[in-house]
C-alpha cells in the first residue's frame, strides 16, 4: 500500500474576500497520478495556488498535510523546499536569468550543495532532448520571447530536472497544438516513471491524459469536490461533459 503524500482536509480558500473553495478534501499517495477536472471557474487553479502557498489565496479553514507535516502556514519557498512544484497555467517571463541558470540555482537550493556545470549540462541536454527543445533555449532568459508551447516545455523541463515529490500541473495543455501536447505529455510520462513522484493534473481538457496512467479523478464544481473515481470518470466527462455535476 502506498504511503500518503498529500492530505487536504476541509480546505476553504478565499481570494479578495470572495470564498472560492468550500471544505475541499483530497488524499494523494506517493507515486500516484490524480486528475482534477471541472468547468471554467470551478476553483481548480485556486486549489493549485493554495497548495503552493500563494499569499493572495487565503486559507480560511482546514489544513494541508504533506508527508505527514502540516504545511498550511508555510511560505511558497518552504513548500518548494519540501518538494512541491507548481507548473503555472501562464508562465511568467523573468528577464536577466537564463533558463539553465534558473534550474541550476533551484537544484542547488534543493540539495544545499554546488552542482558541477558539466554534469548539470549533461542532464539538462537529456531532458531537453525528451522535450524536443533546442539547446539554445537554456541560454535564453527564462520565458522571454518564448512561444506558448516553448513556455510550457520549459515548465516541464524544470519538472524533469527538479524531480519534485509532488508536481501540480495547472492547465499544462492549454493553448497547445496537437504536436506540442504530445511532446509535453512525453515529458510528463517520463516524470511519471519515477514512482517516488506524484502528480496532480489540473485540467478541463483531457488531451494531456491520453498517454498517462491515471489513478484517480476528481470533479470540482462551484468550489466543491462533487465526485471522485478512477480513470473511467475522465471518459465519462469526455462523453457527457460537466453538466450533471454543475447541476449538483
Amino acid at each position: 500500500m502506498s504511503a500518503q503524500l498529500l492530505q487536504i482536509k476541509d480546505l476553504s480558500v478565499k481570494v479578495e474576500d470572495k470564498e472560492i473553495l468550500h471544505n475541499v478534501d483530497l488524499n494523494l499517495n506517493k507515486g500516484e497520478t490524480h486528475v482534477l477536472m471541472g468547468p471554467n471557474g470551478a476553483g481548480k487553479s485556486t486549489l493549485g495556488y493554495a497548495l503552493m502557498g500563494n499569499p493572495r489565496y487565503e486559507i480560511t479553514d482546514g489544513h494541508i498535510f504533506f508527508n505527514g507535516k502540516d504545511i498550511t502556514e508555510e511560505s511558497p519557498a518552504e513548500r518548494a523546499g519540501d518538494g512541491i512544484f507548481l507548473s503555472f497555467q501562464n508562465p511568467i517571463e523573468v528577464p536577466g536569468i537564463t533558463l539553465g541558470n534558473f534550474i541550476r540555482t533551484a537544484l542547488e537550493q534543493r540539495t544545499g550543495s554546488r552542482i558541477r556545470l558539466w554534469n548539470f549540462r549533461k542532464e539538462l541536454k537529456k531532458a531537453m532532448d525528451i522535450l524536443q527543445m533546442d539547446e539554445e533555449y537554456a541560454d535564453r532568459d527564462l520565458n522571454v520571447g518564448f512561444s506558448g508551447g516553448e513556455k510550457k516545455k520549459a515548465e516541464i523541463l524544470q519538472l524533469l530536472m527538479l524531480k519534485p515529490s509532488l508536481a501540480i500541473l495547472d492547465e499544462t495543455d492549454s493553448g497547445l497544438d496537437v504536436d506540442a501536447v504530445r511532446t509535453v505529455s512525453r515529458g510528463v510520462e517520463e516524470y511519471q516513471k519515477n514512482k517516488n513522484g506524484a502528480l496532480l493534473i489540473i485540467t478541463h481538457s483531457t488531451r494531456i491524459l491520453e498517454a498517462l496512467h491515471v489513478d484517480a479523478t476528481h470533479i470540482l464544481a462551484d468550489g466543491k469536490m462533487v465526485a471522485s473515481g478512477d480513470s473511467s470518470l475522465v471518459d465519462e466527462i469526455n462523453t457527457n461533459g460537466f453538466e450533471k455535476y454543475i447541476q449538483q
